[in-house]
C-alpha cells in the first residue's frame, strides 16, 4: 500500500508540474495557435529570476529571507509577462496564421535566450535554497511527502483557478475567446484585437515564469532546464484537445501518471518513449484530442 501511495503521489506531483508548464501553452498554442518553441526558455527565465531574488534577499534582507520565494513568484510573472509582450509585439504579431514560420522564429529565439543565460550565469547549474517553511515533509506510513511538492500542488491549483476565472468569468476572457474564434467579427464589435493578442501572449508567458519558480525548488537551474518540460507540455495540450482548459488538465494527468507508472518497471528514457508512442497512437484515432472545441467558426 505504501508503494502504491508513493507512486500515486509521485504521479500527481509530476502531473502538476506538467500542468503548470502547460497552462501557458494552453493559451499561446491552444487559443492563439502560435507554436512557441521559446516557451521553455520563459520557464528558464522564471527559474533564474527566483535565483536572483534569492541572492538579493540573502545579501540585503536576511531577516526576512523566507519571504523571498513569494517575491520571486511575483517577479518571475512580471518579468516573463514583459518578455512575452515584447516578443509578441516584435515577432509573433507578424506571424499569425503562419505556424511553421512562428515555430522556426521562436526556436531561434529560444537558442538566443539559452546562450544569453550561459553568458550571464555560466554553464554550470545553480541552486535555489528552499524557504524554511518548505523544509522537511509529512510522514504517513512509510512514505514522506515533501513540503516542496505539496506547495507546488497548491501553486498549480491557484494558477488553474486563476486561468479559469480569466478565461471564462472575466470580461477580458470573453474578449480573448471572441478574438481567437472570429477575429473580424470581434473587431467589428469594437474589441482591440492587437491589445488582446499582446496581453494574452504575455499571460501565457507569465505562467511559464511561475512554472520556473516551482521547478527551481526541485533541482539545479541551467540554460537547458526548459527543454526538459516543453515536449511533455505540448503533448498535454494536444492530447487534451487544443484550446480546452479541462483537456489540458486531463492531458497533463495522463502523461504524468503514465510516466511514473512505466518508470517503476523500466528506465526514465524508455518510459518517455512509451508515453510518446501511446500519445501518437491515440492521436491517430482521435486527432482532435480528448475534448473538442465547438464554435461556429470551426463548424464552417
Amino acid at each position: 500500500m505504501d508503494q502504491v501511495l508513493s507512486m500515486l503521489f509521485n504521479g500527481l506531483s509530476s502531473s502538476s508540474i506538467i500542468l503548470l508548464t502547460s497552462l501557458g501553452l494552453a493559451i499561446t498554442f491552444g487559443l492563439m495557435r502560435v507554436i512557441n518553441m521559446a516557451h521553455g526558455e520563459f520557464l528558464m527565465i522564471g527559474a533564474y529570476t527566483t535565483y536572483c531574488v534569492q541572492n538579493f534577499f540573502k545579501a540585503y534582507l536576511p531577516n526576512v529571507f523566507d519571504l523571498y520565494y513569494f517575491a520571486a513568484i511575483a517577479a518571475a510573472f512580471a518579468i516573463t509577462f514583459a518578455f512575452g509582450c515584447v516578443l509578441e509585439k516584435l515577432v509573433i504579431s507578424r506571424l499569425y496564421g503562419r505556424e511553421i514560420d512562428s515555430l522556426l522564429a521562436t526556436w531561434g529565439i529560444s537558442l538566443i535566450l539559452q546562450q544569453a543565460a550561459r553568458s550571464i550565469f555560466g554553464s554550470q547549474g545553480v541552486f535555489v535554497t528552499s524557504p524554511s517553511f518548505l523544509s522537511g515533509g509529512i510522514t504517513l506510513g512509510g512514505n514522506t511527502y515533501s513540503f516542496n511538492r505539496l506547495f507546488i500542488l497548491l501553486v498549480v491549483a491557484f494558477c488553474l483557478l486563476l486561468v479559469w476565472f480569466i478565461q471564462y468569468q472575466s470580461n477580458f476572457g470573453r474578449q480573448m475567446r471572441a478574438v481567437m474564434q472570429n477575429r473580424p467579427m470581434a473587431q467589428c464589435m469594437g474589441i482591440n484585437s492587437r491589445r488582446v493578442d499582446c496581453i494574452t501572449f504575455g499571460i501565457g508567458s507569465g505562467l511559464a515564469g511561475i512554472a520556473g519558480c516551482s521547478v527551481a525548488l526541485l533541482g539545479s537551474i541551467d540554460s537547458t532546464i526548459g527543454q526538459s518540460y516543453i515536449v511533455n507540455s505540448f503533448m498535454a495540450v494536444v492530447l487534451g484537445g487544443v484550446g480546452k482548459l479541462l483537456g489540458t488538465v486531463f492531458g497533463s494527468g495522463i502523461i504524468g501518471f503514465f510516466s511514473i507508472l512505466f518508470e517503476n518497471f523500466t528506465s526514465s528514457s524508455i518510459a518517455k518513449a512509451i508515453v510518446l508512442l501511446i500519445v501518437i497512437i491515440f492521436l491517430q484515432k482521435k486527432p482532435q484530442g480528448l475534448f473538442v472545441v465547438r464554435s461556429r467558426s470551426l463548424d464552417e
